[in-house]
C-alpha cells in the first residue's frame, strides 16, 4: 500500500487517476481549488482525503502537504502533478495576468509540490512522481501559447529532476495526454471532435482511464527502472 498525493482529484483525468490507486489498495488524498461538491463525492466514492488549496500559491502548497501527510499517515510516497487550466485565445489577445494564472497552476505548481515532498522521499530512499503534461507541450498548440509553454516547461522540469533525484531512488515521469474526452473538452462541438479524431492515428478521442493506467504504471514497481520519460498518451497524435 502507498500513500498517493494527487493534485487536480475532483473530476477528469485527477479524477480517473484517483480511483485507479483507490481501487489498488492505496491510500489517497487529493487536493482541489474550489467545486466542493464535485470533491465531496469523490472522496465518498473513492475514501479518498479531499484538501481544497489554491495550488499556484506555495504556502497553500505547504499546508496541503501538511494536511496530506497526516491525513495518509505519513509523507506521500507517490506525487501525481495534474492540476491544470486552460485559456485558449490569441497570443496578441493574452493579458499579462491571464499568462501568469496558467503557468502558476500549469507549472510553478508542480515544482511547488515537487519541492515540498522530495524531502520526505529522499529520507525514504524512495518515491515515485508523475507529471501530466500535455502533448500540446511538445508540438505546440495554435491559440493556446501560455498552455503550451507551461506543458513544455512540465517536460523540462521533469527531465531535470529525474537527473537530480535518481540517486536517491525517486523516480520522475511524465504523462503527456492528447485529446481526452473529458469535461474540459466536452465544450467542443461534434465537428471539432470529429476533426480531432480524425487527425489522431487512432481515429479516436482517448478516455481518461487511459491516462490513469499510464500514471498507475509509471508510479509502480514494475516502472522501476523508467525515469525522465515523457509518455504520450494521445493515439499517436504528436508523434
Amino acid at each position: 500500500m502507498k500513500r498517493v498525493l494527487i493534485t487536480g482529484g475532483s473530476r477528469g483525468i485527477g479524477a480517473a487517476i484517483l480511483e485507479a490507486f483507490a481501487a489498488a489498495g492505496d491510500r489517497v488524498a487529493f487536493v482541489y481549488r474550489q467545486n466542493d461538491g464535485a470533491a465531496e463525492r469523490m472522496a465518498a466514492k473513492s475514501g479518498a482525503f479531499a484538501i481544497k488549496a489554491d495550488v499556484s500559491d506555495p504556502d497553500e502548497v505547504r499546508r496541503a502537504v501538511r494536511e496530506a501527510t497526516e491525513a495518509l499517515g505519513g509523507a506521500p510516497d507517490v506525487l501525481i502533478n495534474n492540476a491544470g487550466v486552460a485559456s485558449l485565445c490569441l497570443s496578441r489577445d493574452l493579458s499579462d495576468a491571464e499568462f501568469r494564472r496558467v503557468l502558476d497552476t500549469n507549472l510553478s505548481a508542480v515544482f511547488y509540490f515537487c519541492r515540498e515532498v522530495q524531502g520526505a522521499m529522499i529520507a525514504k530512499g524512495f518515491g515515485r512522481i508523475v507529471n501530466i503534461g500535455s502533448m500540446w507541450g511538445k508540438v505546440g498548440a495554435s491559440c493556446e501559447v501560455a498552455y503550451s509553454a507551461a506543458k513544455a516547461g512540465v517536460r523540462g522540469l521533469t527531465m531535470a529532476l529525474a537527473k537530480e533525484l535518481g540517486p536517491s531512488g525517486i523516480t520522475v515521469n511524465c504523462v503527456e495526454p492528447g485529446v481526452i474526452d473529458t469535461d474540459m473538452n466536452a465544450s467542443l462541438d461534434a465537428d471539432a471532435r470529429a476533426e480531432l479524431a480524425d487527425a489522431t492515428p487512432l481515429c479516436r478521442l482517448g478516455t481518461a482511464k487511459e491516462v490513469a493506467d499510464a500514471v498507475l504504471f509509471l508510479s509502480s514497481e514494475n516502472a522501476a527502472f523508467i525515469t525522465g520519460q515523457c509518455l504520450g498518451v494521445d493515439g499517436g497524435f504528436a508523434v
